[in-house]
């Protein structure tokens, strides 16, 4: 499998079937991620603000997935607050692979690393931490941490460094 990556358009080319993974932007409030394949074209609408896109094999099975992070409230979190929500490519149709309400902390934003997410986040005090999540069977668990309880500047460092 070859992976191509294009400012900001994602193709996968297996074989000879590729799949494209784009985000429209079409208001504050509304994105809609589109999912084209050499024989579909699926659109998936996200009625929330958009903070980051990116794409990998989170779950290993070789394809690429979406991740979006959005800003929105959940039942048991009702302030709104960045979440990661993760979309597959079920049979040409994009579909939720997981809607998360929270990681460990509180998050302010996320990468995909190495076959990891990397998230940076903070606690109540204000401290960061960036931690690393793998994908296991339905969701993401906690890994590792690369920095705890720290502030701000040396946490977004360590989070932006492609290697710890």
């Amino acid at each position: 499998m070859r992976k191509v990556i294009v400012i900001g358009y994602w193709l996968t080319v297996m074989g000879c079937h590729a799949q494209t993974f784009t985000l429209e932007r079409k208001s504050d409030s509304l994105s809609v991620l589109t999912l084209t394949t050499d024989s579909t074209c699926d659109r998936w609408r996200l009625p929330y603000p958009v903070y980051r896109m990116e794409t990998g094999d989170v779950d290993g099975n070789g394809s690429t997935e979406a991740l979006v992070g959005v800003v929105k409230p959940t039942r048991f979190h009702p302030k709104p607050a960045r979440r990661l929500f993760i979309f597959k490519n079920y049979d040409g149709l994009v579909r939720p692979l997981w809607l998360g309400s929270q990681l460990g902390g509180t998050l302010q934003d996320f990468r995909f690393r190495d076959g990891r997410v990397r998230s940076l986040e903070t606690n109540a005090k204000g401290e960061y931490t960036v931690a690393e999540y793998r994908w296991r069977g339905f969701g993401l668990v906690f890994e590792r941490y690369l920095i705890r309880n720290s502030e701000e500047t040396k946490a977004r460092e360590t989070f932006e460094r492609a290697k710890p």
